[in-house]
């Protein structure tokens, strides 16, 4: 009697549970937003205990997610016709980075740091930050990057240009902390550092919020008053 009741049950869920994500949309299985990637969890999760708990009947399966995709509907209505209801349950992107230069103040924000943006953006195929003109943290937590037009994709054929070497960046200082391995990596010195950053105007590495070396196009340097004065910026 068990695997019968258990049996129809699941067969119920299943179809349930198909109808209501055809339903919703595509929203919900893409997890555009925190909201959405919540309620597909609660939904699942309600599917999932009644299907393991004795006392609860067919109907409880049928009216506890049919309910939650009712208020998800009306979620999804109010934020089409209401632009504040929409931001609040949507929320809205963040500006990374603004203009070529990191937005600190954002950073914190969204309790990211350096380290987090650098994985992200090389996971988006931008392995150096002086390559982004602007960068956006959607509300799903993915990137949007704009790059600088020199940084733009194009091919060596478009040109008729020849091959040349490719080189990966490295960060030298991160949030004013020296890092001496990848200093020591690219076979340089400390002292060499800091003449670099003389050069750019910088006279104290822990100024410094992020210095990148590559090969071919020397070091990128943005400095902590650049980085906050962009996230001051905006605050306006």
């Amino acid at each position: 009697m068990k695997f019968a009741f258990l049996t129809l049950e699941l067969i119920v869920g299943f179809f349930l549970l198909f109808l209501l994500i055809k339903f919703l949309g595509k929203k919900l299985i893409n997890q555009i937003t925190p909201f959405t990637f919540i309620a597909a969890i609660v939904l699942g999760e309600l599917l999932g205990n009644a299907l393991y708990d004795e006392k609860i009947g067919v109907g409880y399966v049928v009216y506890s997610m049919s309910l939650w995709a009712f208020l998800l509907f009306a979620v999804e209505i109010g934020s089409q016709k209401i632009l504040k209801l929409r931001l609040y349950f949507e929320g809205k992107p963040s500006v990374l980075i603004k203009n070529g230069v990191i937005n600190r103040v954002q950073l914190k924000k969204n309790r990211m740091n350096i380290n987090q943006l650098q994985s992200l953006l090389r996971q988006s195929e931008t392995f150096s930050i002086r390559e982004v003109a602007y960068c956006y943290l959607e509300a799903n937590g993915s990137l949007s990057l704009i790059k600088k037009t020199a940084y733009q994709k194009t091919t060596q054929e478009d040109f008729n240009l020849p091959s040349k070497a490719v080189y990966v960046p490295v960060s030298l200082i991160r949030d004013g902390q020296l890092l001496r391995d990848e200093l020591q990596e690219i076979g340089q010195s400390e002292q060499w550092l800091k003449l670099q950053l003389l050069e750019q105007g910088v006279e104290d590495y822990h100024n410094v919020f992020l210095a990148e070396w590559l090969e071919d196009d020397g070091l990128f340097v943005q400095t902590f008053d650049q980085v906050n004065g962009v996230g001051e910026e905006a605050a306006y």
